[in-house]
């Protein structure tokens, strides 16, 4: 039936979108070493607008411990050294020159336990998304049961949803795995 292919496709795009989601999150948890990516959501006030960190200058890193941020305009240096500090990096800004320098501290035995709390929370939130996509889609597949289609078709198209479903939640593990390992290494 097409109605239940449509559903199925739905389910699978937004489980699709759930764990691309849990793993940009996963990205902004830092695990000791240095990372553009730890800078996304990062917003200056450029020209009276917040505007994203990117946008204003150029991200790198040269080493595993150092981030270095380049503005695009000198004038910037301020605004990017104020943003961080407002952050919740909990990094320390030195500017240097034309630029700006973070130096990324090793992670303490406790701290990584913090953040492996924090991806395990991030990974339990995709779950539960996961979760509730497969229930929506279960409940739409019952209501076409209820305007005429066969019991066999639905039952059939929950299994697949079900299906879906551990194959998801198996990628969301898959991603704590690899985020688990990357913050607990020394």
């Amino acid at each position: 039936m097409e109605e239940i292919q449509l559903f199925l496709e739905d389910a699978k795009d937004s489980m699709e979108k759930t764990v691309k989601h849990t793993s940009a999150e996963l990205n902004k948890i830092r695990a000791g070493k240095a990372m553009p990516s730890m800078l996304d959501g990062l917003s200056v006030e450029y020209y009276g607008t917040m505007t994203p960190l990117n946008q204003v200058a150029t991200v790198n890193t040269p080493d595993a411990r150092t981030i270095l941020i380049k503005p695009f305009e000198k004038k910037m240096i301020g605004e990017i050294n104020k943003a961080i500090n407002n952050s919740d990096l909990k990094l320390t800004p030195q500017l240097d020159g034309d630029m700006v320098r973070l130096n990324i501290p090793p992670l303490t035995e406790e701290r990584r336990r913090e953040l492996v709390k924090k991806v395990k929370n991030e990974i339990e939130t995709g779950k539960v998304g996961i979760r509730n996509i497969r229930k929506d889609t279960n409940e739409s597949l019952r209501k076409l049961l209820k305007e005429g289609a066969s019991e066999d078709e639905v039952k059939r198209a929950e299994d697949k949803v079900q299906d879906l479903t551990n194959s998801y939640i198996a990628k969301i593990d898959v991603l704590m795995t690899n985020k688990e390992a990357e913050i607990m290494t020394v």
